[in-house]
């Protein structure tokens, strides 16, 4: 099992005390696509974020168990997380406008990804940075090695950053939003590559979105959350059938056009479900 998650919970110090944002949520993950959906706020990139201990220093984060393949993190030191992050667990983050260094050529970012986690020459790490360019279907990729992140579109923007994540052949991949900057062609395109190379390298994935009908269709599973705590979880097959009142509330605020609406509902709540 690459990802161990019970009773997970998080929050923040505040000048009025003390605020919870995660609330006791549970997760496996295998070599297998696991989605994560839910409203901004509900706790999906905390999670993310405290799995690879990326959260401030003022974060509490208390779990009966946190583990990466095997690895308690809430007791490893900084060194051993160095040795997860980037290397064994990619991170692909939202935008990579906000991702990629603006002074540095994508190549020579690529390219440091690969000999931090594996070492050898400057000519091997540039050979290895257009080779993995090329993985993700990236034309002429000496080119756009040449190139400044500015110079390049958001989609090939983020194809870049999928590049530098799988550089140091990672176990697991982690994907924040990694197509919301992007149209829909293109969305697709992004996400093809990604389970391409998940199947192909036999990683787990776990992807974070607000696009249920997305996810439905790409991953495996699905764990559905809100403020804090995971509704329900299930197969990502059986989720537009789903039986929790807060999923049918966000599937029903979906825009169809096979059948219009005048108005989209609003999502009632319920206080029971944070019982």
């Amino acid at each position: 099992m690459l990802v161990e998650i019970d009773n997970l919970r998080i929050g923040f110090k505040t000048r009025t005390g003390f605020a919870p944002a995660v609330k006791g949520i549970s997760l496996r993950l295998g070599a297998e696509k696991l989605g994560i959906v839910g409203e901004s706020g509900s706790g999906k990139s905390l999670t993310a974020r405290a799995l690879m201990k990326l959260l401030p220093k003022q974060t509490r984060i208390e779990a009966d168990k946190l583990a990466f393949d095997g690895i308690d993190i809430l007791s490893a030191s900084e060194r051993q997380m160095r040795t997860i992050r980037g290397k064994r667990a990619g991170f692909i983050l939202q935008d990579p406008k906000y991702s990629l260094n603006p002074v540095k050529t994508i190549g020579n970012q690529v390219a440091e990804a690969w000999r931090t986690h594996k070492g050898g020459s400057r000519r091997e790490a540039a050979d290895a940075a257009a080779n993995l360019l090329e993985q993700v279907k990236i034309r002429n990729p000496k080119a756009v090695a040449a190139s400044y992140p500015h110079e390049v579109s958001g989609g090939m923007g983020q194809r870049v950053m999928i590049a530098m994540m799988l550089a140091p052949d990672p176990e697991l991949l982690i994907a924040d939003e990694p197509t919301s900057a992007l149209d829909a062609s293109v969305q697709a395109e992004i996400l093809r590559l990604i389970e391409e190379l998940v199947s192909e390298r036999s990683m787990g994935l776990l992807l974070i979105s607000h696009d249920l009908p997305l996810v439905s269709h790409f991953c495996d599973r699905v764990a559905v959350m809100y403020s804090g705590r995971v509704m329900e979880e299930l197969k990502a097959s059986e989720l537009l059938s789903a039986a929790h009142p807060y999923t049918r509330g966000l599937l029903n605020c979906i825009p169809s056009l096979t059948h219009p609406k005048e108005r989209l509902p609003i999502l009632e709540r319920d206080p029971e479900w944070l019982k």
